[in-house]
């Protein structure tokens, strides 16, 4: 099925994808479209700003903002069919054989790396929408006024779409052996929390400001 999942679709054509009981797109693919959605509002922004009269001091800055949400989401749309991807090489190690001694090392192995395949593709999902959030957090105090509460839904998305993908990272983290790999990425969970968390209030402080 998970072949099937592009940004070709509809969204009614995703949606009824989503709610059916195919295991694509899960939790990790939805957070990720949720993701561009994030995106595509702060992109909306500093599109309202390019070449606006009354901004002609930020357009340099604006123009830097807008390539970088223009490239985030195309990032983000690669992410996610890269972390449909991850998650059926995953389910697929489970059905390898285990009849020899060989053998189920083999499955073990491929188990794990998988594992470890799996809780990065979510990651990395989390760790763009961070990026994304720098920009909105950059452009709110000077972006379009008429359109700066846009700001703060591109800020809110983005930080609930780094909670939930974050959640796929969190249900492989028990079935991975390396504790090394592991202990790394619950730090880095926390640090994304703490500063997405932080950006956030600071962009909707500044969107509040210029009402």
């Amino acid at each position: 099925m998970s072949h099937h999942i592009s940004y070709d679709m509809s969204i009614n054509e995703f949606l009824s994808v989503a709610a059916s009981s195919a295991h694509v797109p899960g939790g990790g693919n939805v957070s990720a479209v949720v993701a561009t959605l994030g995106a595509s509002m702060g992109a909306m922004v500093a599109s309202l700003t390019k070449g606006k009269k009354g901004y002609e001091e930020y357009q340099e800055q604006n123009e830097a903002i807008l390539k970088t949400f223009m490239e985030g989401i195309e990032a983000l749309k690669v992410m996610t069919l890269a972390d449909i991807q991850a998650f059926d090489e995953y389910m697929a190690t489970f059905k390898l054989p285990k009849d020899t001694d060989e053998q189920k090392k083999a499955r073990g192995e491929a188990i794990q790396a998988a594992g470890q395949k799996a809780t990065l593709a979510p990651l990395n999902v989390c760790r763009k929408c961070l990026e994304l959030m720098k920009e909105a957090h950059k452009l709110a105090p000077f972006g379009n006024k008429g359109a700066i509460s846009d700001c703060g839904v591109s800020a809110i998305i983005l930080e609930a779409a780094i909670r939930a993908a974050m959640l796929s990272v969190d249900i492989n983290l028990p079935s991975i052996k390396d504790q090394d790999f592991v202990k790394n990425v619950k730090a880095e969970r926390a640090l994304i929390f703490t500063e997405a968390e932080e950006l956030k209030v600071d962009i909707l402080y500044h969107m509040r400001a210029r009402w």
